[in-house]
């Protein structure tokens, strides 16, 4: 197996109530993907990502991880799955995630994740285990209410029912959890029966946000592969991309401004929290009361 170098585990963020899912720091155990998304930000070639497709585990990983936690004077959120899945098909048998996650509940830091793996729900426990002392979120990102859109644009993860069943063992442990449907693809993901399947069954698998940005990015290194894919798997689309948007780096999809408004009345008839700071300030008051029904 080849594994990758690393130096550094925890990166600082600038924790946001306001802006984002709120972090103190990064870590991202593994470098590379192999779940095959056509439209991955991460292929872009700023990342200097070489061989972005192979999965490469950081070698020691978690003895680096223990010293940089061991050293922090202050605990905190500390959020995997930022440019690489933190449940990729070599966590199952490496369990570098599960290590991590068990290092934050020894040491008293929060765990957040994104991730498109149903194999999340096997540390439901152990992450209902930490927000028993420290803040807790679980993020899936699930970009199409149907299994058959979903494996031809996502090719190789696991498909939408997988990762709501995952979703629902999360809720039924007592994960503050719910999900990322970015990106919205225009002209495939983009009608308004997709997006509000999504919301609707993720609610029904307890679902206890939702977090869209309408639109995608397309940078130079990725914008080549999902064009490419687009001539491959959807004919004609690619001449959509072109005409309209041309090269732009934002590509919002263009009925963006009627989906947001479908979002927000559906967010509120499920009961979904779609602002980040509403988001942010339900996980901190979620910790808050399991910490006094601990103590």
């Amino acid at each position: 197996m080849e594994y990758a170098q690393a130096r550094q585990l925890l990166t600082p963020t600038r924790p946001s109530m306001d802006d984002f899912f709120y972090s103190d720091w990064n870590i991202n155990l593994y470098r590379g993907c192999s779940h095959g998304c056509i439209y991955c930000d991460s292929r872009s070639l700023c990342y200097h990502l070489d061989r972005f497709d192979t999965i490469r585990p950081k070698a020691n990983a978690l003895t680096l991880l223990e010293r940089e936690l061991r050293s922090k004077r202050r605990s905190g959120l500390v959020s995997m799955g930022a440019m690489s899945d933190p449940y990729n098909p070599l966590e199952k048998e490496l369990r570098l995630t599960r290590g991590a996650l068990e290092l934050l509940l020894r040491y008293g830091f929060g765990a957040a994740y994104t991730t498109k793996s149903a194999l999340c729900a096997r540390d439901a426990s152990l992450l209902a285990d930490i927000g028993r002392r420290a803040p807790v979120r679980a993020e899936l990102t699930i970009t199409c209410a149907e299994d058959d859109l979903c494996l031809r644009i996502e090719p190789h993860v696991s498909p939408t029912s997988e990762r709501l069943a995952a979703l629902r063992a999360l809720s039924d442990a007592g994960v503050f959890a719910g999900v990322w449907v970015n990106p919205v693809l225009p002209f495939l993901t983009d009608s308004e029966d997709n997006l509000i399947g999504v919301l609707r069954k993720s609610a029904g698998a307890g679902a206890q946000f939702a977090v869209c940005f309408f639109g995608m990015t397309l940078r130079s290194g990725n914008r080549e592969y999902y064009f490419s894919a687009l001539e491959r798997d959807f004919p004609g689309v690619r001449d959509k991309y072109l005409k309209t948007f041309g090269n732009a780096y934002e590509c919002p999809a263009p009925n963006a401004r009627r989906l947001f408004e479908l979002f927000q009345a559906e967010c509120a008839r499920l009961g979904l929290l779609w602002r980040f700071r509403d988001i942010n300030e339900a996980m901190m008051k979620r910790q808050a009361r399991q910490l006094s029904l601990w103590d």
